[in-house]
Order: structure tokens, then sequence, then C-alpha cells
């Protein structure tokens, strides 16, 4: 057998043929949030998820500063040893109440979330119905569960009907989505989503990750943007739902939660393993979330400036031969195609000092290699209208 230096080397060098290897930068944010040093150059960035500027945002710092200073900087042990502190308590009781449901378990990473979440309600002789562009971190837990996983093609409500007919004999039946489509930027129909497991006794996970902090009543995320009036502040959602989203994007610090009727949290504490055999974040951390959370109800403006950031960067993507559909959320795609030259793109904008990603298959279908711009609240309208006329130049067939 080969040594792994060989097997390994041949591997790379056929990602490399294909246009799909990848590779880090040493990238660091400055304190605008939205130009970072990259490998030594600056950049103004339309890369991240930290859509309403809190990583730098000084109320976070002060407050990160604060806790490290009174509480130190690591949980020292899982949440069922010693690391539950009451920074952690206090901040799973603020997140229920802030989108509504009446409990809430926080876990030190999104990806640690779902995979722990989904094989803790489910498994063999279960059912797991999936949108077909679901995260890797839903399809992974997926999975692990072990139960029969059907998938559904993407948002067909459709398809979805017919999964759930075709699994009515399992014990349990679990339907996964994103509520927001990373890679997109569109959202799942959560109400009829809902519906649709009501009438066939089945439950919902919905996956937040990037409309929490940028949707809803008060940044309160997706729940609020399809439910706002139906008693979501009072805790009233069905019990078949469980709510997931990521912290590390909008609230601009890290970690992630679940929320959802008292019995499925208290099972999740009792059984998802990235829970309780992982140390937990330091309290640190759940204090810098507490004061996210301040900002992202008192702030407002910061949802108001990227709806009118939104407005003029789609105005000018129409203008453009590449099919760059419009959304409603921080993440504005741009469908190029081919691997290399979506590759192309973004080394020509990156010459212009803008860094806009390129993602290619396996994270996206093939042929559908693209640019995702993400906005933050923290762009000024010269930097989109830098990154409009960077493209409408690179867009051009070279003379």
């Amino acid at each position: 057998m080969p040594d792994p230096s060989q097997v390994f080397a041949a591997a790379l060098a056929e990602l490399e043929s294909r246009g799909i290897r990848r590779r880090r930068r040493a990238s660091t944010q400055q304190r605008d949030a939205v130009r970072y040093a990259v490998d030594g150059s600056r950049r103004i960035s339309f890369a991240s998820n930290d859509y309403l500027g809190l990583a730098q945002h000084p109320a976070l710092i002060d407050a990160a500063r604060e806790a490290a200073q009174r509480l130190g900087v690591g949980a020292t042990a899982s949440p069922l040893i010693c690391g539950h502190s009451p920074s952690h308590a206090a901040l799973e009781d603020e997140l229920a109440r802030f989108v509504g449901l009446p409990r809430a378990i926080y876990f030190y990473a999104g990806y640690a979330a779902n995979v722990g979440t989904i094989p803790a309600l489910v498994e063999r002789g279960d059912a797991l119905i999936s949108d077909a562009l679901n995260h890797a971190c839903l399809i992974d837990g997926a999975r692990l569960s072990r139960a029969e996983l059907k998938v559904y093609a993407h948002n067909d409500l459709a398809a979805l009907e017919r999964a759930l007919v075709e699994t009515r004999g399992a014990r349990r039946r679990l339907v996964i989505a994103d509520a927001v489509f990373s890679m997109d930027g569109d959202l799942a129909p959560l109400p009829e989503m809902l519906a649709l497991c009501e009438r066939h006794d089945a439950w919902l996970m919905i996956d937040d990750a990037h409309g929490f902090g940028v949707l809803g009543e008060g940044g309160r995320g997706s729940l609020s943007h399809w439910f706002a009036g139906r008693g979501l502040r009072e805790g009233a959602m069905p019990d078949r739902l469980i709510y997931m989203a990521t912290l590390g994007k909008a609230a601009g610090v890290a970690g992630a939660f679940v929320a959802a009727v008292e019995p499925v949290i208290e099972w999740l504490v009792q059984r998802a393993r990235t829970y309780f055999f992982a140390t937990g974040a330091p309290p640190m951390v759940a204090e810098t979330l507490r004061a996210a959370l301040r900002v992202i109800e008192s702030e407002g403006w910061r949802r108001e400036r990227l709806a009118a950031l939104r407005e003029r960067l789609g105005a000018g993507l129409a203008a453009l031969p590449w099919d760059a559909p419009r959304t409603c959320t921080a993440i504005q795609p741009v469908v190029i195609g081919d691997n290399a030259r979506a590759m192309a793109v973004m080394a020509g904008l990156e010459t212009r000092g803008l860094w806009v990603p390129a993602i290619r298959p396996p994270t996206v279908p093939e042929g559908t290699a693209r640019l995702r711009i993400t906005l933050s609240a923290a762009h000024a309208d010269r930097d989109v209208d830098a990154l409009l006329t960077a493209l409408g130049e690179l867009s051009r067939p070279a003379q």
C-alpha cells in the first residue's frame, strides 16, 4: 500500500485539476468591520457573515474585556461537569425569550449544535426528510442519526409531502431544513412546511444560521419573519418545532443555540453528545453574546442599512450578464457557472482590492460555481459601487 504522502498528493493534484482545491487565507478584520488584511494586503470584504457589523462593536468588545477580567478565559470542563456558568444560564434564558420559545440550550459551535441535536432526536427506525440544499452540518447530523433518510427537491412542497406520506410507518419523522439557504440566500417556506408537518404528524427542525439577527421583528429571525403576530413573543409556537440558530454570524461572536419546548431541550442536555462530551464555551463568550442580543434588538438601523445596501447592489447586478437572483437576506449570489471562470473573476476582484469568495462544487451543484456576495451594515455605498464597477469590467469579454 502506498504511503499517505503519495495517496494524498495524488488526491490533491486531482482537486487542483478540477479547480476545486481550497486554500486558507490569513486574514484580519479591521475595526471598521468590512476591511480586512488578507495575506498582508488590504481588501474590502464581501466575504464574511458579520451581517450587522457586530464583531467589532465597542459594546461587545467591552463586554468581552470585562468578562475576561472577571471570569477568566476558559469554561474548564463540559457543561454537565462545571462548564455551565451563570453567564451561560442567563444567555440561554435571554435567547429563548428573544425568539419566543420556552427554553434554549447553547452549544460552542453551530456545526456541533446540528450534529449533536439531530441524532438525539431521531435514530434507527425513525425517518429524516431533508431539503436537497441543506448545509453540511444538517446532512452530517442526519447521517449520524442512522434514521432512514429521504431528500426532497429544494423547497418543493409537493416533494416534501410525498416524502411524509412515504415514511408514515416510521416511529418518528423529522423534517430538517435551512431557514435561509447559505449559498442562494433564499428562504424555506416555513408556514407551509409547518402545516405539512402538523397534517402528517411530523416534527420540523430549522437552521436559522443566516436569518437570526437579520430577519424578523428586532432581528428575531425567520420565525418572526414568517409568524409575526401569531404569539411568538409569548412562546406559543407549536410543540413540534425545533429552532436552531448560530451566533457567529449576525451576532458577531461564536456558538449556536437550539430552542424548543422544555422536554425537548432537557432531552438534548441529556443526549446531545456534542454538548456534554465537549468543553463548554468560555463564560466571557456568553457575556459577549448577551451584549450582542441587546445591540441586535436596540440598533434596528443596522437592518435598515442592510436592506438599503441590498437594493443598491441588486439594481446594479441586474445589468450584468450573470444570473443574480434577488434575495431579502444578506446573501446575494452571482452564478457564473464554470469553476475556472468563477475563480478568474474572484482573482480579478482581488486585484481591485475587493474580496468576494468563489464557491465551487461540492459546496454548490456542478455547473453553478458562483460569487457569494455577503453584505454588512458596515458597508458604505461607495463599497458597493466599487464592487459593481469591478464586476462590470470583469463581465466584459477580453479584447
